[in-house]
């Protein structure tokens, strides 16, 4: 399901940064005031198709041959709509897969994005495997959510972004799944940066691998599930982390639902639980800031019920 590994280059987050300019939104970062001192949030959750997936998905699709018949992919979630959306935008038709599990709503947003949507009894896998052999029988491109070259360095445009509006960025706190998005975002800052990776107990793919010194595979449990919960970190992402990640964390369920909260109450942004644990490090004193420490964390994702969002208590 992936590609032969490769490093992400700069060159390669700057090929990507051209192709996707016409399609996508230059995020902002704001300044917040949080504790003692203030933290910036990058704000890629306005990004189109209400996450950062939406850099990954143009990208994958901008790069594709002449004679490619079409795309596909499976995912309920982000990477589906961002998928349906860089397609139809781009004038190539996308047949998405997604477990008969995916809430209606989510189905009928692909379907609005002009997606072609199977529902495939089961889980995640079972749609996954059969996404994977359509593919193949029809002649159509396979993208991967988080594991392959043109999609990761999509996702690190936003590194790139960040660090041209963000002088003299100390540390950038990201969320992390299957490892795309701090795979990418670690390809660019290197060295220019601390890159901290932020995960909830019941989605730890990476801080286990990490640990194990190898990628590991885990069970996956918890609020942050739907959108962390890759199994398995990505090939990609896992060779970028152990080079560039300096650090990676772990908060509780209850710490996110407390940001959710917070970032709601505090700065009206409704933000899905995945997305918020960079924020969570910071409210729960997991990440403590040195004094004069430029901080930002990255809130990537915004696809969520607004009815959801926790009250503070």
């Amino acid at each position: 399901m992936t590609e032969p590994f490769r490093e992400i280059t700069e060159a390669d987050i700057e090929h990507a940064a051209a192709r996707i300019d016409p399609y996508i939104r230059r995020t902002p970062v704001i300044e917040v005031a949080l504790g003692n001192g203030s933290v910036g949030l990058k704000l890629d959750c306005l990004q189109v198709s209400g996450s950062f997936k939406g850099r990954g998905a143009f990208a994958a699709v901008t790069a594709l041959g002449e004679g490619t018949r079409g795309v596909t992919t499976a995912s309920g979630g982000n990477f589906g709509s961002a998928v349906a959306l860089a397609a139809t935008t781009l004038g190539r038709p996308s047949t998405i897969f997604v477990p008969e599990t995916s809430p209606d709503a989510k189905i009928q947003r692909l379907r609005d994005y002009g997606a072609t949507v199977e529902v495939v009894d089961g889980y995640y896998p079972a749609a996954a495997e059969a996404c994977v052999a359509w593919a193949a029988e029809h002649d159509v491109e396979f993208l991967h959510a988080f594991d392959q070259p043109d999609v990761v360095a999509g996702q690190g445009t936003c590194g790139r972004e960040l660090l041209q509006q963000v002088a003299g960025c100390d540390t950038v706190l990201v969320a992390v799944g299957g490892a795309g998005l701090i795979g990418g975002v670690a390809s660019w800052i290197r060295d220019s940066a601390r890159v901290v990776a932020v995960e909830t107990v019941g989605t730890a793919t990476l801080h286990d691998s990490l640990a194990a010194g190898r990628p590991v595979d885990l069970e996956i449990s918890g609020v942050a599930a739907s959108s962390l919960g890759a199994r398995r970190v990505g090939e990609l992402g896992w060779a970028a982390a152990q080079r560039w990640v300096d650090e990676s964390l772990l908060v509780t369920d209850d710490h996110v639902i407390d940001a959710q909260a917070w970032l709601w109450d505090e700065v009206r942004l409704a933000i899905e639980p995945g997305a918020a644990t960079p924020v969570a490090a910071l409210l729960s004193g997991v990440y403590v800031p040195e004094q004069h420490e430029r901080v930002v964390a990255i809130t990537c994702g915004a696809n969520l019920d607004p009815a959801s969002i926790p009250t503070v208590t």
